[in-house]
């Protein structure tokens, strides 16, 4: 998974999705590639052009932080994107490791949560652990054991996702940001590798370079025994563990999603079984 120009992969991806009307450019008809030319980024970000296709090329390792803005500018990259930049821009090398276990204190508190799915992830998006309600909410999946792996590669994510697009682009939206806070992150990249040698769909998501760490959002699902379900979703950074999040779903108070969870609730209790806790490490590949 090492990558000699990443940089220069990640601005060629972002400059494409920007059309020229975004930053006022005029609309000349139909382009060879979409998005922005390189000698029009220079122009924008206040740069030769020259020194921005060596920048891309790879061949100018180290833009300063003033040159770096202004290409962020141009970009229109947001925070979680412009981060990214800086960290492939200025070289900053992750020492944080990511921990592939909970806590007992983080278990106590899912488990205490009896009336909303709640569960663990780590930084590759692996269910570190679950309460009953999470496991009965994913039950129609082959295994609830990789957020990217269930998407991508279950037929079933298909069916349970309103959306199955969005829920894809998200998913991979976050996974970037977890691979730019985690780089060179064995678990990680283990994913990446093996969902591009198997989806399609995965390989041109990821190559589009969008970087957008998933904190909250409003969901739709199709349960295959409680129906539809618009829920929100809340992801909470556990501080003591630098990428795992306990993600909480909750239902507007006395909706049609409400009675649902109540329903999948006790289903979950009907199929209760000891909270699972597996290390990613155990799981192997993700071959199914």
């Amino acid at each position: 998974m090492e990558n000699e120009n990443e940089l220069g992969d990640y601005l060629r991806a972002r400059r494409a999705a920007v059309a020229p009307a975004e930053v006022g450019l005029p609309d000349d008809g139909p382009r060879r590639v979409p998005g922005l030319r390189r000698d029009e980024v220079a122009l924008l970000a206040g740069m030769s052009t020259d020194y921005y296709i060596r920048l891309e090329q790879g061949r100018e390792r180290h833009p300063s932080e003033q040159v770096l803005r202004a290409i962020a500018g141009t970009l229109r990259l947001d925070d979680a994107a412009m981060a990214h930049l800086f960290r492939l821009g200025l070289s900053v090398v992750g020492t944080v490791v990511a921990p592939t276990t909970v806590a007992p204190e983080l278990l106590r508190l899912m488990d205490g949560i009896r009336e909303a799915p709640a569960f663990v992830v780590g930084a590759a998006q692996d269910v570190l652990a679950a309460n009953a309600m999470a496991r009965e909410l994913y039950r129609g999946f082959s295994r609830y054991d990789n957020l990217l792996r269930m998407i991508f590669l279950d037929p079933f994510a298909r069916e349970f996702y309103a959306d199955w697009d969005h829920a894809a682009r998200i998913a991979v939206g976050n996974l970037r940001a977890s691979s730019s806070q985690f780089p060179q992150n064995d678990r990680i990249e283990r994913v990446v590798g093996e969902l591009s040698t198997r989806s399609p769909a995965f390989t041109g998501l990821w190559a589009r370079y969008e970087v957008r760490p998933r904190t909250h959002e409003d969901k739709h699902f199709r349960h295959p025994q409680v129906g539809e379900m618009h829920l929100h979703f809340e992801a909470l950074a556990v501080t003591s563990a630098p990428g795992q999040h306990l993600s909480v779903y909750s239902a507007e108070p006395g909706s049609a999603s409400a009675d649902a969870l109540v329903l999948l609730g006790r289903l979950s209790e009907q199929e209760a079984t000891p909270t699972d806790q597996t290390d990613p490490a155990e799981k192997g590949e993700l071959r199914s």
